[in-house]
């Protein structure tokens, strides 16, 4: 009898603007890991939290908190810009985000972000 996993992953390969890119997408029971790398490594770990204001209706809003790594701000715009969509699509799951990046510009934060959705496991 086949026993199913308790940790789900999917992961992907792309050239991204002529650099090897990996990603890899685990949920857990209460969070959502992603892994975006064009060095192998985890770089700059980051927390993206959803935070709901007392009754309001509209969509909670993201926090962004560096756990280690270099605290730039543009790394907490690309990790809002890359998983966003990835805590609204899962209920507003906090995501924790593992990004090293050789080269970020707009055409390929887009491309990673398309990179992401295809591990969609939420």
């Amino acid at each position: 009898m086949a026993t199913e996993s308790i940790i789900r992953s999917k992961q992907t390969t792309e050239i991204v603007d002529g650099i090897l890119t990996e990603v890899v997408c685990t949920l857990f029971s209460d969070h959502i890991f992603v892994v975006v790398t064009q060095y192998g490594k985890m770089g700059t770990l980051i927390s993206v939290a959803p935070h709901c204001v007392a009754n309001e209706i509209s969509k909670p809003t993201l926090s962004t908190k560096i756990l280690m790594g270099k605290d730039e701000p543009l790394i907490h715009v690309y990790a809002k810009h890359l998983v966003t969509f990835v805590s609204e699509e899962s209920g507003n799951k906090p995501v924790l985000l593992a990004l090293a990046l050789k080269d970020a510009n707009l055409e390929s934060i887009k491309s990673i972000k398309k990179l992401i959705q295809s591990c969609r496991l939420w």
